[in-house]
């Protein structure tokens, strides 16, 4: 009897249920692994990423935490110590602060300070951004206190494929990881191929052309990536074709791949749900002046968050970048 070689379809999957099935996959391959955080067991946490997996590994490698997010990080940078991978979940973006101190003093220095004798293998799950009706807190982009940080990774998912493969990757990672999650984006389903070979992944900081363009580079990660998309299709019904990069890892930063589209293009525009001011934005405008500054046409423009508190749930749409805002510095690039 011949045996069958025909592979199965991929899963269509939303993002939430994809980091449940990543996350699912590397504690079977892995008993070092551990999940932990608030409400992460037996509710499944706010947004059910981790739904299911107290019931199917147990209380001891699925911990539910008290409301202390010092204490939850402190204790996974004992854990990953003692040889364990723990893998934490912030319950929002906002909730982080009180444990920058364990994860800018300790978390970022301690491979350093040991002189790399010791390593911290610790996950850092971040939902990050607004779109969901939340108020401040609840809907931040703290994204550039880490990349600053040296000794951490900082990575985002912006669809459900990635957010399979990446969380595995930054869970195999010997090195601590901050993964940032679109909370506005948990529900949106993509095919998934659960089947695929890890050594057939994209790299974990390599970033994606998601859709090529001639006209304009246009960088996005996380939840801004599907805006993005959105503008370069309309974009091209008025003739102008947009290259859409998803950064995919924001340190470290696949520097080649957006530095080899802007020498193309000409032109450039940076997007992201954070303020402006001292955004993540300003860091990528510097490095592609520095490296593409005769091929530009335009400056390289950044369109994100306002220098304000995030503001109430009415009030957000204008708060956000969306599609118009983002045409209109295409547009504005074209004006020099």
């Amino acid at each position: 009897m011949t045996q069958s070689t025909e592979t199965k379809p991929a899963k269509d999957l939303p993002l939430a249920k994809a980091l449940n099935e990543g996350m699912r996959k590397a504690m079977e391959n892995d008993p070092k692994v551990l999940v932990m955080g608030e409400d992460v067991g037996k509710l499944g946490g706010v947004f059910r990423v981790t739904d299911g997996l107290q019931k199917d590994f147990g209380e001891e490698r699925v911990i539910d935490t008290p409301l202390a997010e010092s204490g939850i990080v402190g204790t996974a940078i004992g854990l990953a110590l003692r040889g364990y991978r723990p893998v934490v979940e912030i319950q929002f973006d906002g909730f982080v602060f009180p444990a920058a101190d364990q994860i800018i003093t300790q978390l970022a220095k301690m491979h350093m300070r040991s002189l790399g004798a010791l390593q911290l293998p610790v996950v850092i799950r971040i939902p990050c951004g607004g779109g969901i009706g939340a108020v401040e807190h609840h809907s931040e982009s703290p994204e550039n206190y880490f990349t600053h940080t040296a000794g951490l990774r900082v990575v985002a998912c912006s669809n459900s494929a990635d957010a399979y493969t990446m969380i595995q990757q930054a869970i195999a990672s010997p090195d601590p990881v901050i993964f940032f999650e679109p909370k506005r984006r948990y529900w949106d389903k993509a095919p998934v191929d659960v089947e695929a070979a890890p050594d057939g992944w994209r790299p974990l900081h390599d970033a994606r052309v998601v859709a090529p363009g001639e006209h304009v580079t246009v960088l996005a990660y996380g939840p801004s990536v599907k805006t993005c998309l959105e503008a370069a299709a309309a974009a091209a019904e008025e003739g102008r074709s947009l290259e859409v990069i998803d950064l995919r890892s924001l340190n470290p930063l696949d520097i080649g791949t957006v530095t080899e589209s802007v020498d193309r293009t000409g032109r450039c525009v940076v997007v992201h749900e954070a303020p402006v001011f001292s955004g993540y934005g300003a860091e990528l405008a510097a490095r592609i002046t520095e490296r593409c500054f005769y091929r530009l046409e335009a400056p390289v423009l950044r369109v994100g968050g306002f220098s304000t508190p995030y503001p109430p749930s009415r009030l957000e749409d204008h708060y956000l970048p969306d599609l118009d805002r983002i045409l209109d510095a295409v547009d504005r690039t074209f004006a020099w």
